[in-house]
């Protein structure tokens, strides 16, 4: 296998080697003219996006600035939005799947290095997946780490290190992260703590063509 395969396969690799420095600084380029596009071009933006990711589904919107490794190893789903500075480092495969929300400062990292100096030191890095659900919130500044599994439903509080899997519906928080309590029916009628709704459209689905 190439450096290339290595890397896709999880396994130990040399990322300045066949052809991965090429594909990050193609990867640099994209973001950067994402980055850089006035705010009203919606189109181009989308355009963008569509080019740099392995794979987008309808009503995908991410706020500038915006940044990652590869683009290539990102799959995501329908009706995606992300806030603010929004990093993903995918050496390894990022998948993430339907009406996810992704609060300012969010990373989420699949690479990682050798603990061991001496290890570490010989220029060899590894990729490991991360993978969320459906329907997840992930809060201000979190960040997920290489390997984890997120459970669909779930809720993500903001500050969070996510190092290990999070069950479907939950709200979890903490560093490390850990899960706080479930997520249950009796949760729906209220928009924040004890606060109900007052309106009476607040179960019917967002028209996600806008941000």
């Amino acid at each position: 296998m190439d450096q290339r395969e290595r890397m896709n396969a999880g396994l130990p690799y040399k990322a300045w080697l066949d052809g991965l420095e090429q594909d990050r600084l193609e990867a640099k380029k994209k973001t950067y003219a994402f980055n850089h596009l006035p705010p009203e071009d919606a189109e181009g933006s989308a355009a963008i996006l569509r080019d740099l990711l392995g794979a987008s589904g309808e009503g995908l919107w991410v706020e500038a600035p915006f940044r990652c490794d590869y683009g290539y190893n990102i799959r995501i789903g329908k009706n995606f939005y992300a806030n603010y500075n929004l990093t993903i480092l995918d050496v390894g495969l990022v998948t993430i799947g339907d009406n996810v929300m992704v609060a300012p400062n969010v990373s989420i990292f699949t690479a990682g290095h050798p603990i061991h100096p001496q290890a570490r030191n010989s220029g060899y890095e590894y990729g490991l997946p991360v993978t969320i659900g459906d329907n997840v919130w992930i809060g201000g500044g979190a960040i997920l780490l290489p390997g984890v599994i997120v459970g669909s439903n779930t809720v993500i509080g903001a500050g969070s290190v996510v190092g290990r899997d999070l069950p479907p519906n939950v709200v979890a928080a903490g560093n490390p992260c850990r899960v706080v309590r479930e997520i249950t029916a009796a949760d729906r009628d209220f928009y924040f703590r004890d606060r109900r709704f007052d309106v009476d459209d607040y179960l019917a689905p967002k028209d996600f063509a806008a941000p």
